[in-house]
């Protein structure tokens, strides 16, 4: 019957990381709107930064984010001199009176860069930045960039959660996405990291994959979990060649269809659940004792670009090239080429925004009520109204025009709070679409849902 649903309701939709959705952003914004953004931050503000090397060594063919391959390290070494001067930028408008409480390091493959550019990076970052002292740092990593130096050097650096993919450990299914990755190199991050003090360690794998059966996804799980992540991501592959021309690579002949996904993503899920895993939201599995565990018992959970998290910081600053930003006041973006982004912030003023969007009282609403149904699976009409007054009305008749119509017992009122029931959690994504009003709007093609 559930697989039968899936193929019923599945249909493209965004991942809700942020919304409005990034495909939304326009023009309008540039540097020196953020500029004054930045500028407007209240002293005491909590900041949480992000960081994009968008370089990798190796290309694999499934990954949808910003990055190039490269085999020299001239040009790391070229956008870092960049990177330094938009940190100096930033923190000179809203580091001094602010405080960091979280930083994370994302790509690509951060883990490319050199010990001495790892220690610069963090210097830098200390010199323009207050970091509390109970920061979370977290860090992608990828095994084939590792030696004994770089993780002294991230140690150092002052890391306190690794995240490392995995996506599926059988030969077949990595060949056919490019990423070769046995579980002994995995085995060996793992064990470093937390011999020298790294208190989180967090494991990525993917279903949907082409070649993917329930028989690699239960020998994946069983050997994911013999290294006791303390955090476990369940990504559903999102398969979007018309936007990353590299996943053409894949042969999408060898990739299930929605009731396989569905069935792979179900197996996995119970696999882990059976293992002590506390499931969070639509994609995350921690262990009782995970931040992020305590964090969705105590309704603290938050989303952001990162995924599920608990970063409640007041804005959200995100520098290098393509990242993304959320102020109080709206989006930014930076410029998506590096070549763009080095001429950008050297010669205009130390930013490089090109796009964004500014919020208005309905993003505000629509965005937290999507937000709570992301996190939590349910929203209070009464919160809603407490929070936004009367613009509330017209999303809480959404919601009960959307419960009555529901024949599939996935979106329910009772009393005055809405619902996604236990059978609706898997179609979260297009339930939540349904108070998205740009969704119609644009003209952007998204992944499935399911």
């Amino acid at each position: 019957m559930q697989t039968i649903l899936a193929e019923k309701l599945e249909k493209p939709t965004p991942r809700y990381t942020s919304y409005p959705t990034a495909p939304h952003f326009h023009q309008g914004i540039e540097a020196d709107q953020y500029r004054n953004w930045l500028q407007s931050l209240p002293a005491g503000s909590a900041l949480s930064l992000y960081f994009h090397i968008p370089f990798c060594d190796r290309l694999c063919w499934f990954c949808g984010c910003t990055t190039k391959q490269t085999q020299q390290y001239k040009p790391i070494e070229r956008y870092l001199e960049s990177l330094y001067r938009e940190i100096a930028t930033v923190g000179a408008l809203a580091g001094h009176d602010s405080t960091v409480t979280a930083l994370h390091l994302g790509g690509g493959s951060p883990t490319m860069l050199s010990p001495a550019d790892f220690a610069t990076l963090g210097k830098t970052i200390r010199e323009h930045f207050n970091l509390a002292d109970d920061a979370e740092i977290s860090i992608e990593m990828d095994p084939n960039d590792l030696d004994e130096e770089k993780y002294d050097a991230m140690a150092a650096f002052g890391v306190t959660r690794a995240s490392l993919g995995v996506q599926d450990f059988d030969p077949k299914v990595q060949q056919s996405i490019n990423r070769p990755q046995t579980f002994d190199q995995t085995r060996e991050v793992v064990e470093a990291m937390r011999k020298r003090g790294v208190g989180s360690v967090n494991l990525d794998m993917l279903y949907g994959l082409p070649y993917q059966t329930l028989e690699t996804i239960e020998d994946t799980v069983a050997k994911i979990i013999s290294l006791e992540p303390d955090r476990i991501a369940l990504f559903g592959y999102a398969h979007v060649p018309w936007i990353k021309k590299h996943q053409k690579m894949i042969d999408e002949a060898a990739l299930p269809g929605v009731a396989e996904r569905f069935k792979q993503a179900n197996h996995a899920a119970e696999l882990l659940t059976a293992n002590g895993y506390h499931r969070i939201g639509m994609d995350h599995f921690a262990l009782q004792h995970d931040k992020l565990s305590r964090a969705d018992r105590n309704g603290d959970l938050n989303r952001n670009f990162q995924g599920y998290t608990t970063d409640n910081a007041d804005a959200l600053i995100g520098m290098g090239a393509s990242s993304i930003g959320r102020m109080p006041q709206g989006y930014v973006q930076n410029t998506p080429s590096t070549h763009d982004y080095q001429r950008r912030v050297d010669t205009e003023g130390g930013l490089a925004t090109v796009r964004g969007l500014e919020l208005s009282d309905d993003d505000h609403m629509r965005g937290w009520l999507i937000e709570r149904l992301m996190c939590d699976f349910r929203f209070s009409s009464a919160e809603l109204v407490e929070r936004f007054g009367q613009l509330a009305v017209t999303v809480i008749e959404e919601a009960e025009a959307l419960a009555n119509a529901d024949d599939n017992g996935l979106f329910v009122r009772s009393g005055g709070t809405f619902q996604i029931t236990e059978s609706g959690r898997p179609y979260v994504r297009t339930i939540a679409a349904e108070f998205d009003r740009y969704l119609q709007k644009g003209t952007a093609r998204h992944s499935v849902s399911v």
